[in-house]
């Protein structure tokens, strides 16, 4: 019989990750003899760093995030160890979030719920529009899965040149620039990197239609915020759907709070209630994958920053 691989859940004791890690093959113990750390919260890389001191046997970190940007800003992401993240994990449901946030704009749902008098009737429809997403990984598949039915012309931007299913064009990011003139919808599905930080600026912005609606689901700082004030008060694009922000949370009285053609939601894409599940599921599958030899799923390259 295999023995179950030592495991060291910290820093919170989530029961969901414990059964996990016993439903993988796993078992829990104390740091010291862990081959496996599970990470039960998204922040808080110093402590990590702390926790590590503490296992010197650890071969594999887990990471409950999809984005490791903060781990990796800390200087926690030792290249020596096996780095997993939960890329790809909560796609679906961002997935769900960009489309919502979408229909919305489009929709002028934003400015109807606030609403006090009948006023002007606006909306335009998604069905047959052309669609940008900038970044090619769970969420981009996820979301064109989403968008079929509403038979738009999809082209995704990403660091390969593999095609995306239900795409009908794939890019590299240095000809983002060249397409997104022609989009409608505009979605940032990007983690943070050196390569993404700012992407989304006032050139960029600039270069949109008058009528197309950016939503972000990546991370806040692909998009110059200021930049992105002053293109929603200058009317140099429709609208812009928001889950993440930078700052974040962004702070009371910020400019973009008030403006009318902004939606923001408080990184709610994927809450609570729908990540635990779903990261105890990549727990399950990543020990069964660890106790066979194999490669782990969300393996974070540390290089390139996700």
């Amino acid at each position: 019989m295999t023995p179950p691989v030592p495991v060291h859940l910290a820093p919170t004791d989530v029961p969901e990750y414990r059964r996990a890690i016993a439903a993988g093959g796993g078992e829990v113990v104390d740091a010291p003899h862990a081959r496996v750390l599970v990470w039960s919260i998204h922040r808080e890389p110093e402590a990590l760093a702390r926790t590590l001191e503490r296992c010197p046997r650890v071969e594999w970190v887990m990471l409950p995030s999809a984005g490791v940007d903060r781990f990796l800003a800390a200087g926690v992401l030792d290249p020596s160890l096996t780095w997993v993240s939960a890329k790809g994990v909560y796609a679906r449901p961002v997935a769900e979030h960009a489309l919502t946030l979408t229909l919305a704009l489009l929709r002028s749902i934003r400015e109807r719920a606030r609403a006090e008098s009948w006023g002007v009737k606006r909306g335009r429809t998604l069905f047959g529009s052309r669609v940008l997403v900038i970044g090619g990984g769970g969420i981009a598949r996820e979301l064109a899965a989403l968008l079929v039915p509403f038979g738009v012309h999809l082209t995704v931007c990403r660091r390969t040149p593999d095609p995306v299913a239900f795409a009908h064009a794939t890019i590299a990011p240095d000809r983002v620039a060249e397409h997104v003139g022609d989009a409608d919808v505009v979605v940032v599905a990007v983690p943070l990197s050196d390569a993404t930080r700012g992407m989304v600026d006032a050139d960029l912005l600039a270069r949109m239609k008058e009528s197309s609606v950016l939503v972000n689901v990546g991370r806040g700082a692909v998009v110059v915020t200021d930049d992105l004030v002053d293109a929603l008060a200058a009317g140099t694009i429709a609208g812009a759907g928001l889950d993440v922000t930078d700052p974040e949370p962004l702070p009371d009285g910020h400019p973009l709070w008030s403006q009318e053609l902004a939606l923001i939601t408080p990184h709610t894409a994927n809450t609570h209630e729908m990540n635990v599940p779903l990261f105890a599921d990549r727990i399950v599958e990543n020990l069964e994958r660890y106790a066979a030899g194999r490669r782990p799923r969300g393996l974070v390259d540390v290089a390139a920053g996700y």
